[in-house]
């Protein structure tokens, strides 16, 4: 979907009657991003798990998971109690990404466990895997676990330079051994999948536009990174495997480093998520390429000045460092900004305009994209679905649902 003020004048005219704000998803991109990653994992022989906090709404996740192509299969999950929603839904194979040890969440993930479901849940610690062995002794189940294992870039061989999220404490093969003996020594716990999730790789942009130089260290430095994890990996694969574990996946990666990722042969899966709606950060990568999916629209409720409207509401901002890249996107009318010392406020958002821009009146919408992709959902009970330029459908997000997981 091209940011054009002819588009813009089309969706003007197609939300006319709509409250605002509103959110929708062009079906018409969301599909063909779909189309792509199916066939990515397709030339590698691999499959995708949905990335549920990146989507946060059930009908579009499942009409993922019905692509003709096969190639998606269950859920990574963000929490217990939505892992549990979607067992009750009817579906299965989950990976509940971050680990939890509330005496209510292991309720929660022994009642899906009694269901029959696949499940497993991701530990890095004997803590972890304590916690699981006596939830499954007190229900009478046996937990799967998944174990995470940190992929960071350290070029330096130790902590003092970190480039990647925190997330796991186990690093070397000797960790993930030492840490799958004791696993063996619990009676109701199993190891049966690993995961290595390479976030500095997914989540950066290395082909922003007039940022030639910063593009290529970017690109050197993820090259760098993807060598010395992806051998880290095939070797902590190739030891637990070892150990006699039979793994049932070995998931990585994101939307932003789907190549790479699917093109490690110790790599059973991947993970698909934020590339599907193509939010704010997720427009810039060289190896990947999705289509801007998922928009909301704001109000214009004032014109302060000559080249200047005010949107009602519009501080949506996304988590992480506090950085201007977090703020959300607008994109339509073109080359709209946002005022310095305001940014994107609680119930007022000025915006400047660019010379010789499209005239605004009172009334009219803004379009915006989230930095993030999920998070949208979260300010919005529907998304309104757009294809072939009319409106088709309207379905539920988790909030629309009645659920804030987390």
């Amino acid at each position: 979907m091209a940011f054009t003020n002819q588009r813009y004048e089309t969706l003007r005219d197609l939300f006319k009657s709509q409250r605002l704000p509103l959110a929708f998803v062009d079906l018409d991109a969301f599909d063909t991003n779909t189309n792509y990653a199916a066939e990515l994992a397709k030339r590698y022989g691999k499959t995708l798990r949905i990335g549920t906090k990146s989507l946060r709404c059930l009908p579009l996740m499942e009409r993922v998971l019905t692509h003709a192509s096969l190639a998606f299969r269950g859920f990574l999950t963000f929490t217990a109690e939505e892992t549990a929603f979607l067992a009750d839904r009817g579906h299965d194979d989950f990976l509940l990404a971050y680990p939890t040890v509330q005496p209510e969440d292991m309720k929660i993930l022994a009642w899906v466990a009694r269901k029959g479901k696949q499940l497993s849940v991701m530990v890095d610690s004997p803590e972890h895997l304590k916690v699981l062995n006596e939830t499954g002794k007190a229900h009478h189940v046996t937990f799967h676990a998944c174990l995470e294992i940190d992929m960071a870039y350290r070029p330096l061989g130790n902590d003092s330079l970190h480039l990647g999220l925190r997330r796991s404490p186990i690093r070397t093969v000797e960790q993930a051994v030492e840490l799958v003996r004791i696993a063996k020594t619990l009676s109701n716990v199993k190891v049966d999948s690993i995961m290595g999730y390479e976030g500095h790789i997914a989540g950066t942009n290395d082909d922003v536009p007039n940022q030639g130089l910063k593009n290529v260290l970017l690109r050197g430095l993820k090259n760098a990174s993807v060598r010395e994890l992806s051998n880290r990996r095939r070797a902590i694969v190739s030891a637990v495997r070892g150990e006699g574990v039979e793994l049932r996946f070995v998931n990585g990666g994101g939307s932003g480093s789907l190549v790479s990722t699917l093109a490690d042969e110790s790599v059973t899966e991947a993970t698909i998520g934020s590339g599907l709606y193509a939010s704010g950060l997720f427009h810039y990568f060289r190896d990947v390429h999705y289509r801007p999916a998922a928009f909301f629209a704001l109000q214009v409720v004032r014109k302060p000045k000559d080249g200047m409207v005010t949107c009602a509401g519009g501080g949506y901002i996304a988590s992480g460092a506090i950085e201007k890249s977090k703020l959300p996107l607008p994109v339509m009318p073109v080359g709209m900004k946002y005022v310095e010392l305001e940014g994107a406020g609680e119930v007022q958002t000025p915006l400047v305009l660019p010379q010789g821009s499209i005239n605004l009146s009172l009334g009219d919408p803004v379009f915006f994209q989230h930095a993030k992709a999920g998070e949208l959902c979260e300010r919005f009970n529907e998304l309104i679905l757009v294809k072939g330029g009319e409106i088709v459908e309207r379905v539920k997000t988790y909030r629309g649902e009645g659920f804030a997981f987390l």
